[in-house]
């Protein structure tokens, strides 16, 4: 599936980055002269992280954990190939001198900035989960301010943590406006927070084994509605039975099959960028983790794909 015009020279490579291609798609760097409706973007960062490190090594994980997926022609159950429907680059790693987050906020934003310019629809590996930060407020310059789909464990709302930190990121995103919270959803949480004074909906990890993915589903829709929606997934929203390879592992999450089922029953919501983040391969066991991460991104991917075919309906 590689093709010979989009070449990567090696001074750009990242120092985590050199590896496969998610799911063998063709590589690109040259974004304006790409047909990619779809591009894939590593970030290797992980300086943000208050757990345990090592999410700077996700994307190479996922990418490379792909591979079991991608000798498939169509997933189940979908019924088509999403590579009929959609065109899938994969940039690589975006950039940044390691010790200097600054640089990676910076050259982040510049980069999503870049692919949106375009009208690519980003979906990014990270990374620790600080980093949809800088993606949403590219996003929400092009968009305006966006309903966020969140799967996790922790709300990530803390307000006393530092501007580059994994637990404030949405924090921010609400204050600079980037996001609605009344038309935002937080699902699988199952840590503290101020519930009281809490902007976010938050769906908890025991409201949906209680009530199924059917059910979860239907609060998604009726919370975001047509809005256009960011989704990002935390790998720790899954249990650590099913995701022992994070940061910050916390029991009692949702399994894999109750997320496939919830983002795969996302068709029709309106999907401009999604992220997976925080898979730390290092704590990983069989690969398990970093196949969730990159299952659940051919999900995303798939859920485009049935978007656009709706779309294309008489």
């Amino acid at each position: 599936m590689m093709n010979d015009h989009n070449d990567v020279s090696s001074d750009e490579q990242s120092l985590y980055g050199l590896l496969p291609t998610f799911m063998g798609v063709p590589p690109v760097r040259n974004i304006e002269q790409s047909d990619a409706d779809v591009v894939v973007s590593g970030v290797p960062f992980d300086l943000a992280t208050s757990g345990r490190p090592g999410a700077r090594l996700g994307p190479k994980g996922i990418r490379l954990a792909s591979a079991n997926l991608a000798w498939e022609e169509y997933r189940w159950p979908w019924q088509f190939a999403v590579q009929d429907e959609l065109k899938v680059a994969d940039y690589g790693d975006v950039w940044f001198k390691y010790g200097e987050p600054a640089m990676l906020v910076e050259n982040l934003t510049a980069h999503a900035q870049r692919l949106l310019e375009n009208d690519k629809t980003m979906l990014t590996f990270g990374g620790d989960h600080f980093i949809t930060l800088p993606v949403l407020r590219a996003h929400a310059e092009k968009h305006g301010p966006l309903s966020l789909i969140h799967f996790d464990a922790h709300t990530d709302t803390y307000s006393e943590g530092g501007a580059i930190d994994h637990g404030t990121m949405f924090h921010h995103a609400m204050v600079e406006g980037l996001v609605n919270p009344e038309y935002s959803v937080q699902i699988g949480i199952r840590t503290s927070y101020d519930a009281e004074n809490h902007k976010y909906n938050v769906l908890d990890a025991a409201w949906v084994d209680q009530h199924g993915a059917e059910a979860t589903l239907e609060r998604i829709r009726e919370i975001v509605g047509d809005r256009k929606t960011y989704l990002t997934f935390d790998i720790d929203c899954l249990d650590p039975a099913f995701a022992p390879g994070t940061g910050t592992p916390v029991s009692g999450g949702l399994s894999t099959t109750a997320a496939l089922r919830i983002v795969r029953g996302m068709v029709g919501i309106d999907l401009v960028g999604m992220d997976v983040v925080e898979v730390s391969p290092s704590y990983d066991h069989a690969e398990v983790t970093a196949l969730a991460g990159a299952t659940l991104a051919l999900e995303m991917l798939y859920v485009l794909a049935a978007n656009k075919r709706q779309k294309q309906l008489p």
